[in-house]
Protein backbone atom coordinates (compact mmCIF):
# COMPACT_ATOMS: atom_id res chain seq x y z
CA UNK A 1 0.00 0.00 0.00
CA UNK A 2 1.11 3.55 -0.71
CA UNK A 3 0.03 6.65 1.19
CA UNK A 4 -0.84 10.10 -0.08
CA UNK A 5 -1.39 12.97 2.31
CA UNK A 6 -4.80 14.56 1.79
CA UNK A 7 -4.28 18.21 2.69
CA UNK A 8 -7.11 20.69 2.07
CA UNK A 9 -5.30 23.97 1.41
CA UNK A 10 -7.34 25.92 3.95
CA UNK A 11 -6.81 27.24 7.48
CA UNK A 12 -3.08 27.36 6.68
CA UNK A 13 -0.64 29.80 5.15
CA UNK A 14 1.23 28.73 2.05
CA UNK A 15 4.48 28.23 4.02
CA UNK A 16 2.58 25.95 6.41
CA UNK A 17 1.23 23.93 3.49
CA UNK A 18 4.74 23.57 2.07
CA UNK A 19 6.05 22.55 5.51
CA UNK A 20 3.49 19.76 5.71
CA UNK A 21 4.26 18.60 2.19
CA UNK A 22 7.96 18.40 3.01
CA UNK A 23 7.22 16.58 6.26
CA UNK A 24 5.10 14.08 4.34
CA UNK A 25 7.92 13.58 1.85
CA UNK A 26 10.37 12.96 4.69
CA UNK A 27 7.94 10.51 6.31
CA UNK A 28 7.83 8.39 3.15
CA UNK A 29 4.48 9.40 1.70
CA UNK A 30 4.24 8.77 -2.04
CA UNK A 31 2.11 11.80 -2.82
CA UNK A 32 -0.02 14.69 -1.68
CA UNK A 33 -3.55 15.59 -2.78
CA UNK A 34 -5.23 18.96 -2.39
CA UNK A 35 -8.93 19.83 -2.62
CA UNK A 36 -10.77 21.88 -5.26
CA UNK A 37 -13.59 24.18 -4.22
CA UNK A 38 -14.38 27.84 -4.74
CA UNK A 39 -15.25 28.03 -1.05
CA UNK A 40 -14.58 25.33 1.57
CA UNK A 41 -17.63 23.10 2.10
CA UNK A 42 -19.32 23.81 5.45
CA UNK A 43 -16.67 26.49 6.13
CA UNK A 44 -17.41 29.22 3.60
CA UNK A 45 -15.77 31.93 5.70
CA UNK A 46 -12.46 30.09 5.84
CA UNK A 47 -9.60 31.22 3.53
CA UNK A 48 -8.56 28.66 0.92
CA UNK A 49 -6.07 28.75 -1.95
CA UNK A 50 -6.84 27.81 -5.58
CA UNK A 51 -6.12 24.17 -6.33
CA UNK A 52 -3.89 24.14 -9.42
CA UNK A 53 -1.80 27.11 -8.31
CA UNK A 54 -1.28 25.56 -4.88
CA UNK A 55 -0.30 22.23 -6.44
CA UNK A 56 2.25 23.99 -8.66
CA UNK A 57 3.82 25.70 -5.65
CA UNK A 58 3.95 22.47 -3.64
CA UNK A 59 5.54 20.64 -6.57
CA UNK A 60 8.18 23.37 -6.82
CA UNK A 61 9.00 23.05 -3.13
CA UNK A 62 9.28 19.23 -2.99
CA UNK A 63 11.48 16.68 -4.73
CA UNK A 64 9.78 13.28 -4.76
CA UNK A 65 6.10 13.69 -3.89
CA UNK A 66 3.51 13.05 -6.55
CA UNK A 67 1.22 16.09 -6.52
CA UNK A 68 -2.48 16.04 -7.38
CA UNK A 69 -6.00 16.58 -6.11
CA UNK A 70 -8.84 14.57 -4.67
CA UNK A 71 -10.38 15.76 -6.86
CA UNK A 72 -10.55 18.66 -9.31
CA UNK A 73 -14.08 19.75 -10.20
CA UNK A 74 -14.43 19.35 -13.95
CA UNK A 75 -16.88 22.24 -14.31
CA UNK A 76 -14.40 24.81 -13.02
CA UNK A 77 -12.03 24.60 -16.01
CA UNK A 78 -12.44 24.36 -19.75
CA UNK A 79 -11.04 20.98 -20.87
CA UNK A 80 -8.52 22.56 -23.24
CA UNK A 81 -7.18 24.80 -20.47
CA UNK A 82 -7.08 21.84 -18.07
CA UNK A 83 -5.15 19.79 -20.62
CA UNK A 84 -2.57 22.56 -20.92
CA UNK A 85 -2.37 23.13 -17.16
CA UNK A 86 -1.85 19.43 -16.49
CA UNK A 87 0.95 19.09 -19.05
CA UNK A 88 2.62 22.25 -17.80
CA UNK A 89 2.62 20.95 -14.23
CA UNK A 90 3.75 17.53 -15.44
CA UNK A 91 6.81 19.09 -17.09
CA UNK A 92 7.50 21.51 -14.24
CA UNK A 93 7.46 18.69 -11.68
CA UNK A 94 9.44 16.28 -13.90
CA UNK A 95 6.57 13.81 -14.11
CA UNK A 96 5.19 14.11 -10.58
CA UNK A 97 1.67 15.30 -11.40
CA UNK A 98 -1.45 13.14 -11.28
CA UNK A 99 -4.87 14.27 -12.41
CA UNK A 100 -7.67 13.57 -9.97
CA UNK A 101 -10.97 14.69 -11.47
CA UNK A 102 -14.68 14.38 -10.78
CA UNK A 103 -18.00 15.94 -11.70
CA UNK A 104 -18.43 17.98 -8.54
CA UNK A 105 -19.45 16.99 -5.05
CA UNK A 106 -21.20 20.25 -4.13
CA UNK A 107 -23.76 21.17 -6.83
CA UNK A 108 -24.89 24.24 -4.88
CA UNK A 109 -21.41 25.67 -5.34
CA UNK A 110 -21.87 25.70 -9.12
CA UNK A 111 -25.10 27.64 -8.78
CA UNK A 112 -23.74 30.01 -6.15
CA UNK A 113 -20.82 31.10 -8.33
CA UNK A 114 -22.58 30.87 -11.68
CA UNK A 115 -20.22 28.20 -12.99
CA UNK A 116 -22.75 26.20 -15.00
CA UNK A 117 -25.54 23.67 -15.00
CA UNK A 118 -25.53 21.84 -11.67
CA UNK A 119 -27.72 18.91 -12.70
CA UNK A 120 -26.11 15.50 -12.29
CA UNK A 121 -26.69 14.52 -15.90
CA UNK A 122 -24.96 17.60 -17.28
CA UNK A 123 -22.02 17.28 -14.91
CA UNK A 124 -21.29 13.64 -15.68
CA UNK A 125 -21.73 14.16 -19.43
CA UNK A 126 -19.38 17.11 -19.33
CA UNK A 127 -16.79 15.01 -17.42
CA UNK A 128 -17.02 12.33 -20.10
CA UNK A 129 -16.30 14.92 -22.78
CA UNK A 130 -13.41 16.37 -20.79
CA UNK A 131 -11.75 12.97 -20.48
CA UNK A 132 -12.14 12.35 -24.20
CA UNK A 133 -10.66 15.75 -25.03
CA UNK A 134 -7.71 15.24 -22.67
CA UNK A 135 -6.87 11.97 -24.37
CA UNK A 136 -6.95 13.63 -27.79
CA UNK A 137 -4.90 16.68 -26.83
CA UNK A 138 -2.30 14.76 -24.85
CA UNK A 139 -1.55 12.69 -27.97
CA UNK A 140 0.10 15.67 -29.64
CA UNK A 141 -1.85 15.00 -32.83
CA UNK A 142 -4.29 17.33 -34.53
CA UNK A 143 -7.81 16.53 -33.40
CA UNK A 144 -11.44 17.24 -34.16
CA UNK A 145 -14.13 16.67 -31.56
CA UNK A 146 -17.80 17.55 -31.44
CA UNK A 147 -19.62 17.18 -28.16
CA UNK A 148 -22.51 18.88 -26.48
CA UNK A 149 -20.19 20.90 -24.24
CA UNK A 150 -16.83 20.94 -26.04
CA UNK A 151 -15.81 21.41 -29.67
CA UNK A 152 -12.36 21.05 -31.23
CA UNK A 153 -11.51 22.03 -34.80
CA UNK A 154 -8.10 20.87 -36.00
CA UNK A 155 -6.82 21.45 -32.47
CA UNK A 156 -3.36 20.55 -31.28
CA UNK A 157 -1.59 20.89 -27.93
CA UNK A 158 2.18 20.73 -27.46
CA UNK A 159 4.23 19.68 -25.65
CA UNK A 160 2.91 16.22 -24.89
CA UNK A 161 3.20 14.91 -21.31
CA UNK A 162 6.51 13.53 -20.11
CA UNK A 163 4.65 10.30 -19.30
CA UNK A 164 1.04 9.13 -19.47
CA UNK A 165 -0.46 11.33 -16.75
CA UNK A 166 -2.21 9.04 -14.24
CA UNK A 167 -5.91 9.78 -13.79
CA UNK A 168 -7.93 9.25 -10.61
CA UNK A 169 -11.74 9.22 -10.71
CA UNK A 170 -13.90 8.72 -7.65
CA UNK A 171 -17.42 7.40 -7.29
CA UNK A 172 -19.57 4.31 -7.55
CA UNK A 173 -22.45 5.31 -9.84
CA UNK A 174 -22.95 3.35 -13.09
CA UNK A 175 -21.92 6.24 -15.37
CA UNK A 176 -18.94 7.12 -13.21
CA UNK A 177 -17.73 3.52 -13.12
CA UNK A 178 -17.94 3.38 -16.91
CA UNK A 179 -15.62 6.40 -17.06
CA UNK A 180 -13.30 4.78 -14.52
CA UNK A 181 -13.06 1.66 -16.66
CA UNK A 182 -12.38 3.66 -19.81
CA UNK A 183 -9.99 6.34 -18.56
CA UNK A 184 -8.77 5.89 -14.99
CA UNK A 185 -5.58 4.48 -13.54
CA UNK A 186 -7.00 4.85 -10.02
CA UNK A 187 -10.54 4.39 -8.75
CA UNK A 188 -11.27 6.14 -5.47
CA UNK A 189 -14.14 4.40 -3.70
CA UNK A 190 -15.90 6.13 -0.81
CA UNK A 191 -14.91 4.51 2.47
CA UNK A 192 -18.58 4.02 3.29
CA UNK A 193 -19.02 1.91 0.15
CA UNK A 194 -16.03 -0.31 0.81
CA UNK A 195 -18.33 -3.18 1.66
CA UNK A 196 -19.33 -3.21 -2.03
CA UNK A 197 -15.75 -3.32 -3.29
CA UNK A 198 -15.81 -6.91 -4.50
CA UNK A 199 -19.18 -6.39 -6.17
CA UNK A 200 -18.19 -3.17 -7.95
CA UNK A 201 -14.55 -3.87 -8.78
CA UNK A 202 -15.23 -5.69 -12.11
CA UNK A 203 -16.98 -2.56 -13.39
CA UNK A 204 -13.90 -0.42 -12.71
CA UNK A 205 -11.78 -2.12 -15.35
CA UNK A 206 -8.06 -2.18 -14.68
CA UNK A 207 -8.03 0.83 -12.35
CA UNK A 208 -6.31 0.30 -9.02
CA UNK A 209 -8.25 1.02 -5.83
CA UNK A 210 -7.79 3.93 -3.46
CA UNK A 211 -9.72 5.26 -0.47
CA UNK A 212 -9.76 8.49 1.47
CA UNK A 213 -9.48 7.89 5.20
CA UNK A 214 -9.77 10.29 8.11
CA UNK A 215 -7.05 9.42 10.62
CA UNK A 216 -6.51 10.33 14.25
CA UNK A 217 -3.04 9.29 15.35
CA UNK A 218 -2.48 8.63 19.03
CA UNK A 219 1.18 8.72 20.14
CA UNK A 220 2.42 5.30 21.16
CA UNK A 221 3.29 6.56 24.64
CA UNK A 222 0.03 8.43 25.24
CA UNK A 223 -1.70 7.80 28.55
CA UNK A 224 -5.32 6.59 28.54
CA UNK A 225 -6.42 10.09 29.54
CA UNK A 226 -4.41 11.66 26.71
CA UNK A 227 -5.86 9.15 24.24
CA UNK A 228 -9.37 10.05 25.35
CA UNK A 229 -8.58 13.74 24.95
CA UNK A 230 -7.21 13.28 21.42
CA UNK A 231 -10.17 11.10 20.42
CA UNK A 232 -12.73 13.56 21.81
CA UNK A 233 -11.18 16.47 19.91
CA UNK A 234 -11.21 14.52 16.64
CA UNK A 235 -14.85 13.61 17.19
CA UNK A 236 -15.78 17.25 17.77
CA UNK A 237 -14.02 18.30 14.60
CA UNK A 238 -14.86 15.46 12.24
CA UNK A 239 -17.34 13.16 13.96
CA UNK A 240 -20.12 13.75 11.45
CA UNK A 241 -17.80 13.12 8.50
CA UNK A 242 -16.24 10.07 10.14
CA UNK A 243 -19.43 8.04 10.43
CA UNK A 244 -19.54 4.63 8.75
CA UNK A 245 -15.85 3.87 9.07
CA UNK A 246 -14.67 7.22 7.76
CA UNK A 247 -12.59 7.95 10.87
CA UNK A 248 -10.00 5.57 12.31
CA UNK A 249 -8.13 6.23 15.56
CA UNK A 250 -5.05 4.49 16.89
CA UNK A 251 -1.36 4.34 17.65
CA UNK A 252 1.05 3.70 14.78
CA UNK A 253 0.92 -0.02 15.56
CA UNK A 254 -2.88 -0.05 15.61
CA UNK A 255 -3.08 1.98 12.41
CA UNK A 256 -0.65 -0.43 10.76
CA UNK A 257 -3.05 -3.27 11.53
CA UNK A 258 -6.01 -1.30 10.21
CA UNK A 259 -4.40 -0.30 6.91
CA UNK A 260 -2.98 -3.80 6.44
CA UNK A 261 -6.58 -4.96 6.56
CA UNK A 262 -7.50 -2.54 3.77
CA UNK A 263 -4.53 -3.71 1.74
CA UNK A 264 -5.63 -7.31 2.16
CA UNK A 265 -8.98 -6.35 0.66
CA UNK A 266 -7.30 -4.93 -2.44
CA UNK A 267 -6.84 -1.25 -1.56
CA UNK A 268 -3.54 -0.09 -3.07
CA UNK A 269 -3.54 3.54 -1.95
CA UNK A 270 -4.84 5.46 1.05
CA UNK A 271 -5.34 9.22 1.10
CA UNK A 272 -4.73 9.97 4.78
CA UNK A 273 -6.61 13.02 6.08
CA UNK A 274 -5.35 13.77 9.58
CA UNK A 275 -7.77 15.27 12.06
CA UNK A 276 -5.10 17.50 13.62
CA UNK A 277 -4.49 19.14 10.24
CA UNK A 278 -1.32 17.13 9.63
CA UNK A 279 0.77 18.40 12.50
CA UNK A 280 4.49 17.79 11.82
CA UNK A 281 4.84 15.43 14.78
CA UNK A 282 1.88 13.39 13.53
CA UNK A 283 3.36 12.95 10.08
CA UNK A 284 6.69 11.95 11.64
CA UNK A 285 4.98 9.33 13.79
CA UNK A 286 2.93 8.04 10.85
CA UNK A 287 6.21 7.23 9.07
CA UNK A 288 6.13 3.96 11.01
CA UNK A 289 2.84 3.02 9.33
CA UNK A 290 4.14 4.01 5.89
CA UNK A 291 7.24 1.89 6.36
CA UNK A 292 5.32 -1.08 7.69
CA UNK A 293 2.96 -1.09 4.71
CA UNK A 294 5.53 -0.29 2.04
Amino acid sequence: MEFHLYLPQMRMTMPEIVERARNAEQAGFTGIALMDHLAPPMAAGTPMFEAMTAATWVAAKTERLTVGHLVLCDMFRHPVLLAKQAVTLDHASEGRFELGIGWGSVPAELEQYGVGDATARTRVERLAETLAVLRLLWSGERADYQGEHVTLRDAMALPVPTRPIPITIGGTGPRTLALVAEYADWWNIQIGRLGQLDELRPRAGKARVSVQQLVTLVPADASPARRDEITALAQRRFGAMGAGGGLVTGTPAELTTYFAGLAARGVDRAYAWFTDFSAPETLAAFAEVVENLR
